[in-house]
């Protein structure tokens, strides 16, 4: 009777332990649409919620000091920022803009394109 009592105390722990452990390893699969790599350089895309409205954050990583890239931000299929930026001496790039939050799914759409490069790169986030 103590050996099963013990068996089932530990089949139900160990279950209690991997429960959180699954939740967890699904988050880095999301994060990885949003990291990629774009004409040799680390590009991160990230929407977040915050005061009801949505913080957009785009970092560019790794890109060649000087070189020149275009970005193209959209929001539902409304463009709101679309410029050429300059990677800085440490070939980094950050833009940080801020969207109100619409009624329904909102859509946010990145197009990155080093000038001169390879084809553009885009990614899609939604967000509920």
């Amino acid at each position: 009777m103590v050996g099963m009592r013990k068996i089932t105390a530990t089949i139900g722990t160990a279950a209690l332990l991997a429960t959180p452990l699954s939740l967890v390893a699904a988050s880095p699969a999301a994060a990885a649409d949003r990291e990629f790599r774009c004409a040799g350089a680390d590009v991160d895309f990230d929407v977040e919620k915050d005061d009801g409205r949505f913080e957009v954050d785009v970092d560019i990583d790794d890109a060649k000091p000087g070189s020149k890239w275009r970005i193209v931000l959209r929001h539902d299929g409304n463009r709101f920022h679309k410029k050429v930026h300059r990677a800085d001496n440490d070939g980094e790039i950050d833009i940080d803009k801020n969207r109100p939050n619409t009624n329904g799914k909102d859509v946010f759409k990145l197009k990155v394109k080093r000038i001169g490069g390879p084809k553009a790169c885009t990614r899609t986030i939604t967000k509920r």
